[in-house]
């Protein structure tokens, strides 16, 4: 079989599937997202380690006071949203930040959210 009767029969099985309406299927919510995961990091701590090896799959774990809008291309000041945090502010010679935190947060055994935690 010839290089160039294969590349003709994959065009014509692909051209097939697109107009038969072999289109894709519409997303299902739920089930469970295996990923390849290609290292093995000393901690997932993402306050101790510095690499994609555990800032990657652990962002999905942890929340922040505040993180940049998913649903912008570009990030910038103005895409900053909350997250723990309800509001923040600074003070007039912009050297500190205050953070109102949201209620109601609590840790995986029970114990509630709260400043002396992100301090």
């Amino acid at each position: 079989m010839s290089g160039r009767y294969l590349k003709r029969v994959v065009v014509g099985v692909l051209l097939s599937a697109v107009l038969s309406g072999g289109g894709a299927q519409a997303q299902k919510s739920g089930g469970v997202l295996r990923i390849y995961h290609r290292d093995s990091p000393a901690s997932m701590s993402i306050h101790e380690e510095a690499t994609n090896s555990v800032s990657i799959p652990m962002m999905a774990v942890f929340n922040n006071l505040v993180l940049y809008d998913q649903h912008k291309a570009q990030n910038s000041l103005d895409t900053i949203v909350p997250d723990l945090a309800e509001t923040w502010s600074w003070n007039e010679e912009g050297t500190r930040l205050t953070f109102k935190l949201r209620d109601g947060v609590k840790w995986h055994d029970g114990k509630p959210f709260t400043s002396a935690d992100v301090k």
